[in-house]
């Protein structure tokens, strides 16, 4: 595995999708089909792409849980927490770690304030797994 890959820079997705916090969750449901992602980044400011929050598919599935229309519903309606965030240079082992402590299956991966890609538990896994294959 080269050094790059090592590090969450070498595993992130870009470009990543993004959704502003007032729009409907029955179009971040829509974004996230079209893109085949399971999570999208809400940004207050789409040339700062600073993220604020991240929506998954089990948001929306929750959302649908409890009665919510999705059309008439907002992302910020939502209980969403701040996100965790890392730099491309953020070593993959401390990424899982930062995952696990804090229960996210998502990333947003954030260089000199703007978003740049995005990370998810799959991706960090097959990475551990292969460093631990060539090591």
């Amino acid at each position: 595995m080269s050094e790059s890959q090592t590090t969450i820079g070498g595993l992130m997705r870009t470009p990543t999708t993004t959704v502003e916090p007032d729009a409907h969750v029955a179009s971040a449901a829509y974004l996230m089909k079209r893109s085949h992602d399971s999570a999208l980044v809400v940004t207050a400011d789409l040339n700062a792409r600073l993220p604020i929050a991240v929506i998954t598919d089990a948001d929306v599935s929750q959302a649908v849980a409890d009665g919510r229309d999705l059309n008439d519903t907002r992302i910020n309606q939502l209980q969403l927490s701040r996100p965790v965030v890392v730099h491309p240079g953020t070593s993959v082992a401390a990424a899982a770690e930062q995952m696990l402590e804090r229960s996210v299956q998502h990333l947003p991966v954030v260089d000199h304030g703007r978003l740049v890609g995005m990370v998810d538990m799959p991706a960090v896994c097959r990475a551990l797994l292969t460093q631990d294959r060539t090591a």
